[in-house]
């Protein structure tokens, strides 16, 4: 997947101290979907000369196809105050490698990184959240998709407007995903009905899991996003550390009790060596749908204090809004709804960011190398 604009400044050849000026500069460029300078947070750049001009070249590890002119246009801005003797050309490319998982697992074939999105307990909107992320990297280009991994409660048919469909097979040994807003989805929900109480204990509920991630015809991805299902238990334990995840998403509120239960979630991936990729502060604000007023009624920057306890980023403050619910109730999720509005610009930003730190992250470079036997006479 990879995406290219150019953009233009002015004209002749540079000379060194010049480059070495506009490297220096360059790397005070602060790439807004990430917050971080350019040359981290999964982003490179390099100078070259392009006939009489000299050509930046930047490279992203995320999908930026929405918000690419924007980036572009920032970088011609930032450069425009250098007196250089060159015109400059800007062009930005983007693409998603696949990234490595738990020692001894290996990544799913033709997806490329799975990013769990966990909570330590139910009611802080972790699925709402992750389907808007996976929805935002959608629009930006990626290759998308959601598996339901909450057996008990799955809720990903309602959000995606899905409820009463069944997934088909075309070779009667994989499911095909059924398909919403772009993404292709899978659950427990496509299989039963709403109403069936799923009465299953733990090996059975990790057993239809890894079957669901297995035995879908998920094609190429270049993300899937596994709504997992609350808590810390036997069965969250089981799957992050049978399933091959390249990185975790945590998502809270403001809350203290959601805190706490949110440290056990992140200290459960970190025991399995899956890395967490940042914390989500979901129903940070409540906002009035009448006057547009605020008020913190979960309480303040406990994401924040979260993040920076383990060192992490956070990713982003999420709205407590009327019509977030609306959206997810009614089966066509907020970025799906209104893409170009404030909330959805809000779950894009998480999402660039997430797939920012999984780019900066180590790669699998397992599917480069033939496998090799070394047999005995």
């Amino acid at each position: 997947m990879r995406y290219n604009r150019v953009s233009r400044v002015r004209a002749q050849a540079m000379t060194g101290a010049e480059t070495q000026q506009l490297e220096a500069h360059l790397a005070t460029f602060v790439l807004p979907q990430t917050q971080r300078p350019l040359g981290q947070g999964g982003t490179s750049f390099a100078i070259g000369p392009d006939g009489d001009r000299i050509r930046v070249d930047v490279t992203c590890g995320f999908p930026l196809e929405r918000g690419a002119d924007a980036v572009l246009e920032a970088l011609k801005s930032h450069c425009s105050a250098l007196d250089l003797s060159a015109e400059l050309a800007f062009a930005l490319e983007w693409s998603v490698d696949t990234h490595a998982v738990q020692q001894g697992l290996k990544p799913l074939p033709g997806v490329g990184n799975l990013i769990a999105v966990a909570s330590g307990k139910g009611g802080v909107g972790k699925s709402t959240v992750a389907t808007n992320m996976a929805l935002a990297l959608e629009l930006e280009g990626a290759r998308v998709g959601i598996l339901d991994a909450d057996i008990y409660g799955p809720s990903q048919p309602r959000i995606l407007g899905l409820s009463g469909r069944r997934p088909e097979t075309t070779d009667g040994k994989t499911l095909e995903p059924l398909l919403a807003h772009g993404l292709k989805a899978m659950s427990i929900g496509f299989l039963v009905s709403e109403e069936q109480p799923m009465a299953w204990r733990g090996p059975m509920v990790t057993s239809a899991l890894n079957q669901l991630l297995s035995q879908t015809n998920w094609g190429e991805l270049d993300y899937l996003f596994i709504d997992m299902p609350p808590g810390t238990g036997d069965i969250q334990l089981t799957l992050a550390q049978r399933v091959p995840v390249s990185g975790a998403v945590i998502v809270t509120t403001p809350q203290d009790i959601a805190l706490a239960d949110a440290r056990k979630g992140l200290e459960m991936f970190q025991k399995v060596n899956v890395p967490v990729l940042g914390v989500v502060e979901n129903m940070s604000v409540h906002v009035c749908s009448n006057c547009g007023h605020e008020e913190s009624i979960f309480g303040t920057d406990g994401g924040s204090k979260l993040s920076g306890d383990y060192g992490l980023p956070l990713l982003g403050k999420l709205p407590l809004r009327k019509d977030i619910g609306e959206h997810t109730d009614g089966g066509t999720p907020t970025v799906a709804a209104d893409p170009d509005g404030a909330v959805a610009e809000r779950f894009t930003e998480v999402a660039l960011r997430a797939a920012a730190e999984l780019a900066a992250a180590s790669k699998d470079y397992s599917r480069l190398f033939p496998k090799i036997t070394v047999e005995g006479n």
